[in-house]
């Protein structure tokens, strides 16, 4: 199983380029057969740039993540707690086989039925 994560221009690219090695999230998915994310990269591309296969996913204060992931968190520790102010948990979800497409894909050539791009993520088949 597959899911689309809306994820900003600049994270986006990191995750291509190497640097990004994890991508964070508030709110995990609950599927355990989920393997796979697609890359939504938010506007102003507003467009899917590629996919990677989730090696694993980390759970715990954002204070125990940041430890355990930031040499490659590709994001400065100031975003990465403000982006969990007032959070308890913090999920990593760490990447493996960062794959960018040649070309750039809209939403519905992923999924006719997808017509804006998922607030947190979305699965697809």
């Amino acid at each position: 199983m597959k899911i689309i994560l809306s994820i900003k221009p600049e994270y986006a690219n990191k995750i291509f380029n190497g640097t990004k090695k994890f991508e964070y999230r508030k709110v995990i998915f609950s599927r355990m057969d989920v393997d796979s994310v697609i890359v939504y990269s938010t506007m102003p591309e507003g467009l899917v740039i590629g996919e990677f296969k989730i090696e694993n996913v980390l759970k715990g204060s954002p204070s125990e993540i940041w430890d355990t992931t930031k040499e490659s968190a590709g994001i400065s520790q100031k975003n990465f707690f403000n982006y969990f102010l007032e959070k308890k948990n913090a999920y990593a979800i760490k990447i493996s086989q960062a794959i960018k497409y040649s070309s750039p894909k809209t939403l519905k050539d992923i999924n006719k039925n997808i017509k804006n791009a998922p607030q947190s993520f979305v699965y697809v088949k």
